[in-house]
């Protein structure tokens, strides 16, 4: 009986333990089955150069929808014409000129004028920059005048007498029309100071508002500004420009090129800017010459412009003499005649170089720059 006992036991022992291996089996093989394939994906648009450069670079960048910043083409400014420019600006003239035209009104107007009198109407001629002898023949003028026409208008006698001394029947036309087949060419001359450069640049504004076409020359290769400042005037109203690629270029080759550029081009004018110098200095004054001559192998100077700055007064008539003697100066740049520079250099520079005043700067503004004009000129001093 204790075996069958011992018996039954062992098989039930078996069985439990064969029932625990078939259960651990199965879970085993669960754990190892390998996991599902995870299902494919509509496939997507290509890549485009876009995108491929996008994940090259790592950062994501949709170069596609980023538009490419150009340099904008500079704007062409179109300047106004030059006629009556003087009338327009002549506010500004009658600010800084006022005073000596009520000086000379307030004295003329007296009840009765003696030699004193006259005489301080001279005096306040002369240190208006008119120079001594312009000055003594306009107060003769006036009292012959005055003692035959016993006129009580003071200040149209006056005025009558200032444009008479200005010169109005003096030819300040400047030739900047083309002629033979060339450009005219207009050569800037003056000393350190004077607004020269930006003189050619309002210039080329002048001229272009009148319809010509121009071209700048930068001869100026000892200021290193001085190209570029002029490039700056020209891009402005889509003048062209000749300058060196060097500082200290010989500035008798840069205005040869300049007006050999001109004349392929066909403009009708060609504005040479020149170094400023010093009437004292000999070397530099004879370069001015050589300038002249190279460039008259090819075309003819038609305006040698001499330019003063007009508040220097007598040492400006000094500059103007020497440069006369090494160029044969045809007209008169006065710069800067609206602020403290008295008006009688305007005649006192007529009559010591015979040439007229052909413009005149009145103000810091771009078309500030306008064609002088004997009676706009007195009118303003007059405060007519």
């Amino acid at each position: 009986m204790e075996y069958l006992i011992i018996i039954i036991a062992i098989l039930v022992g078996l069985g439990a333990g064969g029932g625990y291996l078939l259960v651990s089996s199965r879970r085993h093989r669960r754990a190892t089955l390998p996991p599902p394939k995870p299902e494919p994906k509509a496939p997507g648009p290509a890549p485009t150069d876009t995108d491929e450069r996008a994940g090259a670079g790592g950062g994501g960048l949709d170069l596609a929808t980023e538009a490419v910043a150009e340099p904008a083409a500079p704007e062409i400014e179109v300047p106004p014409p030059s006629a009556g420019r003087m009338v327009r600006l002549r506010g500004r003239l009658a600010r800084s000129q006022s005073a000596f035209g009520s000086v000379l009104l307030g004295l003329l107007s007296r009840d009765s004028l003696d030699d004193a009198g006259w005489e301080e109407i001279e005096d306040t001629l002369i240190t208006a920059d008119m120079g001594v002898a312009p000055a003594r023949h306009l107060v003769e003028q006036l009292r012959t005048e005055v003692k035959v026409t016993g006129s009580k208008d003071v200040r149209a006698l006056l005025r009558a007498q200032l444009i008479e001394a200005i010169g109005p029947d003096m030819d300040r036309s400047l030739r900047v029309s083309r002629h033979g087949g060339r450009p005219a060419v207009l050569l800037m001359v003056g000393v350190n100071g004077t607004g020269k450069t930006t003189t050619c640049g309002k210039l080329a504004r002048v001229l272009i508002g009148d319809g010509h076409t121009v071209l700048l020359g930068a001869a100026d290769t000892f200021r290193a500004a001085a190209a570029d400042q002029l490039q700056t005037w020209g891009s402005r109203v889509g003048a062209a420009v000749v300058r060196s690629d060097r500082d200290g270029a010989d500035p008798a080759s840069v205005a040869f090129e300049a007006v050999k550029e001109g004349t392929e081009l066909s403009v009708d004018t060609v504005i040479i800017d020149t170094a400023g110098r010093l009437h004292t200095k000999a070397g530099l004054m004879d370069e001015l010459g050589k300038i002249k001559r190279v460039v008259s192998r090819q075309a003819d100077v038609d305006e040698v412009l001499l330019v003063l700055d007009a508040t220097t007064g007598q040492n400006g008539l000094r500059q103007a003499r020497v440069f006369a003697e090494v160029v044969d100066v045809t007209g008169i740049v006065l710069t800067k005649l609206d602020g403290t520079a008295k008006g009688g250099i305007v005649i006192s520079v007529q009559r010591e170089l015979g040439v007229p005043v052909k413009l005149v700067g009145l103000g810091e503004g771009p078309d500030d720059l306008a064609p002088f004009e004997p009676a706009a000129f007195v009118d303003a001093i007059l405060g007519s």
